[in-house]
């Protein structure tokens, strides 16, 4: 979906696929007919912006094979499908009964990421539309915390300034500008946009930044305003943007908000839990441990990494974190020029909600999936956007 900021120029608006698991070329186009063309259909509209997340067997086989390439980009124009993004966070496995601490590896000093990251590059330099020059590319942090020391720091560093000058070669034969952005995230070594701030100015490139998700904002505390505020004056870009809303428990120390938060505890994916306390920020890194004993203070609200569905609050004692996200949209987007013009819609945790929450069929995934981009496209018009056909 597109949208014309007043500036004048173009705000896509898209859903990851992460949602949809898939490790090969083959599952990315049963994607592409399974969900992503209904979604399109369900909203009624010509195109639709999907961001595609490629494990890396499916990244090798396309930036291998050029007429694999070829082929992805017919049946994304035959169904009425574009890319400006790709979720590059994920390597492989995301879709395994369990995730957990395998989504941050490899890390960003192995070399295994920059050649995925790179192949990414080379295959959206082949997807995007022909009227677009410019894409974008999420990444992981550089690290999950406990992996990083001062020489893994030093390589991820290095990789990133390759990375940067591979871009710059990239544009130079294709003409397609593309940009990475590192994803803050609770529990990783660049936990909030604060602390990415230092390594990409280390870095020094302009077309490595930031990808905002606004869970893990929110899931931090972060004040969207005063964050991203921080980033412009640090002159750090806004690559990208991932629109997700966080889990909110308002009176962690009541039993029946604890009840309805251990519902939200499963076993596939870390969902860290946070509060703000006079001493500073306090967390775990999953939701059971936080749910155990005195682990961590219940005085202040809770926030927990569950990315919810951004139209469907969860059921009272709980609430999710829409409004952090309308904020960040309002500076990102709602100003006299876009911060970014690629956002995206994640929320990849459908069948890991509790069970009666869960789409029981594919149809009732696609009108999940249809309801969450309309709410986006409803907020992007109150700032004043026009959609585009």
């Amino acid at each position: 979906m597109r949208f014309r900021h007043p500036d004048g120029s173009t705000v896509h608006l898209a859903y990851c696929t992460n949602v949809h698991p898939a490790e090969t070329l083959d599952g990315v186009l049963a994607q592409l007919r399974d969900h992503c063309e209904p979604v399109r259909r369900r909203l009624g509209r010509d195109r639709l912006g999907i961001g595609l997340w490629l494990a890396k067997d499916a990244a090798h086989a396309l930036v291998t094979d050029p007429s694999a390439l070829r082929t992805l980009r017919t049946e994304l124009d035959r169904r009425g499908l574009e890319v400006v993004t790709l979720n590059g966070f994920p390597y492989e496995g995301f879709g395994a009964e369990e995730v957990k601490y395998r989504v941050y590896k490899p890390d960003w000093a192995d070399p295994e990421r920059l050649e995925h990251t790179t192949a990414l590059a080379r295959v959206l330099a082949g997807l995007l539309p022909d009227d677009v020059t410019e894409g974008s590319i999420s990444t992981l942090p550089l690290a999950w915390r406990t992996a990083q020391d001062s020489r893994r720091a030093d390589a991820a560093h290095a990789a990133l300034r390759t990375l940067g000058e591979r871009l710059d070669a990239l544009q130079e034969l294709t003409g397609r500008s593309l940009r990475v952005g590192l994803e803050p995230e609770p529990g990783c070594v660049v936990e909030t946009t604060g602390d990415a701030i230092a390594p990409l100015t280390a870095i020094a490139h302009d077309r490595i930044g930031i990808c905002v998700d606004t869970c893990h904002l929110a899931t931090s505390f972060e004040d969207p305003h005063t964050a991203l505020d921080a980033l412009t004056r640090a002159g750090v870009p806004v690559v990208k943007s991932q629109l997700s809303a966080a889990l909110h428990a308002e009176h962690p120390h009541l039993p029946e908000v604890r009840e309805a938060l251990a519902a939200f505890d499963e076993p596939r994916f870390l969902h860290q839990t946070r509060t703000a306390t006079a001493m500073g920020l306090r967390g775990t890194d999953d939701l059971g441990p936080a749910l155990e004993g005195a682990a961590l203070p219940d005085a202040s609200p809770w926030r927990a990494h569950f990315h919810v569905p951004l139209h469907a609050d969860p059921a009272a004692p709980l609430t999710s974190t829409l409004a952090v996200l309308k904020s960040a949209l309002a500076r990102l987007v709602g100003g006299a020029a876009p911060l970014t013009h690629h956002l995206e819609v994640e929320t990849y945790t459908w069948q890991a909600l509790p069970p009666e929450l869960r789409p029981r069929a594919r149809t009732q995934l696609t009108d999940g999936i249809a309801a969450e981009l309309t709410l986006s496209r409803d907020l992007l018009t109150d700032l004043g956007l026009k959609e585009l056909p």
